[in-house]
């Protein structure tokens, strides 16, 4: 049975066409990606089913009453509650239920007819047992802790958390909801790798529907069912995973190839006798086979797979040792910049021992949220201080650094404005 919807949807930005004709629907139950190049649409499809955006042409339709929860790209949450006291909310008629029956159990004591209520707080309270009421406290825990929140951060007001921090905790409190359909844009971008195993195997075990955007191939591997790819204009739907997705992808343009190859050769036997014969005394049946071929309809050419060629020159050769720590290093930060001075102790995130990167390797740099890593890297380009330790260059090495947040990026300048800033063009 179809929750969710779309007929013949089509977005136009003045004479650019985003996509048109597509036909998609989702059942109860389903796990969805919706995959495809950046720049092809994805979250606006995404919000036009969702009804949070018109379509320019086509419809959507959705189940009644059906219960969505979206966590969007860029989210934002404006809240005066603490990070517990957040997840409380979900779960307000469980606390109302909650303090019901206190005010029953003070009654029981009070009450001239103690055995009706005694009934009345007995059916109070299988109706909280039966609702979760017993539970939704251990729950709250469970999801915040699978998604990197320490206890200590639970009682951190919302409005002092970073943006990854307002990305987990509205995940976290759409997860308790615990909606009909849930449909998630771009989950994994703020989730270490203990939290993306602990997203990865709750939506495994989730009975309810599910649509998400990701470009995260293993993530969907292990989650989805289904996989619907839009790419220049227009949606093909696959069935299976990721990986399946890709070889039937495969599989269907080498069948559109030969197929196609095949169609050429006929379409170029066929101009051929008509341009032999157009003028002769096989004029009749040259002039039939113009009107058939110009009925026949085209098998489009297959794409060519989109490939990045990328050559990184360098007219200066930087040393064989390009990044080095003889003695390792300590990494963290003041919480005032006078801070030695005062005698206060700085806040380490770790220590190392010998550190050492050689020209042409590439490291990844993994650990936990919060565990330093960022702090680390603006250590080694000396926007942060090192707590102890040593850390050098090699000699000649020239640092290109793009951030979590792009800062460096000024948004009044267009895409092709920064490069050829970049570049000195």
């Amino acid at each position: 049975m179809s929750i969710l919807s779309g007929h013949n949807l089509a977005k136009y930005y003045g004479a650019q066409d985003v996509f048109r004709g597509i036909n998609v629907s989702l059942a109860r139950g389903d796990k969805a990606a919706l995959v495809g190049p950046n720049g092809m649409g994805k979250t606006t499809l995404l919000r036009i089913l969702l009804q949070l955006e018109e379509p320019t042409e086509g419809s959507v339709t959705t189940a009644r009453g059906l219960r969505i929860g979206y966590l969007p790209q860029h989210p934002e949450l404006i809240s005066t509650h603490t990070v517990y006291d957040e997840m409380l909310t979900v779960f307000d008629d469980l606390r109302h239920q909650q303090a019901n029956l206190l005010l029953l159990a003070e009654q029981m004591g009070d009450s001239s007819d103690p055995e009706a209520a005694m009934e009345r707080y007995a059916a109070a309270e299988q109706r909280f047992e039966l609702d979760g009421g017993y539970a939704y406290e251990a729950r709250i825990r469970r999801v915040l802790g699978g998604l990197g929140f320490r206890e200590d951060m639970y009682d951190w007001p919302i409005a002092v958390l970073s943006g990854g921090q307002v990305t987990r905790a509205l995940l976290a409190r759409l997860l308790l909801q615990e909606p009909e359909l849930l449909v998630l844009d771009e989950p994994t971008n703020y989730l270490d790798l203990a939290a993306l195993e602990w997203l990865e195997a709750y939506l495994q075990a989730l009975p309810q529907s599910l649509l998400v955007v990701s470009h995260d191939r293993r993530f969907l591997d292990r989650v989805v069912t289904r996989i619907w790819e839009l790419d220049e204009g227009r949606l093909d739907v696959y069935r299976g995973n990721y990986s399946h997705y890709t070889r039937q992808r495969q599989e269907r343009r080498e069948t559109q190839r030969r197929e196609y190859e095949e169609q050429q050769e006929q379409i170029a036997r066929t101009e051929e006798f008509i341009r032999r014969y157009k003028a002769g005394q096989r004029s009749r049946e040259a002039a039939g086979r113009e009107k058939r071929l110009a009925r026949v309809e085209r098998v489009a050419a297959p794409e060519a797979e989109r490939r990045m060629r990328l050559r990184l020159n360098t007219n200066l050769r930087s040393g064989d040792r390009v990044l080095i720590s003889e003695q390792g290093v300590e990494v963290g930060y003041r919480t005032r910049p006078e801070a030695d001075s005062s005698g206060e102790k700085p806040h380490v995130l770790f220590r190392s021992g010998p550190l050492l990167v050689e020209r042409g390797q590439c490291v990844a740099l993994l650990g936990p949220n919060g565990s330093g890593k960022t702090t680390f890297l603006r250590t080694l380009l000396g926007e942060t201080e090192l707590l102890g330790g040593d850390l050098r260059l090699g000699a000649s090495v020239k640092i290109g650094y793009l951030s979590q947040t792009q800062h460096e990026l000024d948004p009044e300048f267009t895409v092709l404005q920064r490069v050829m800033d970049a570049g000195h063009f």
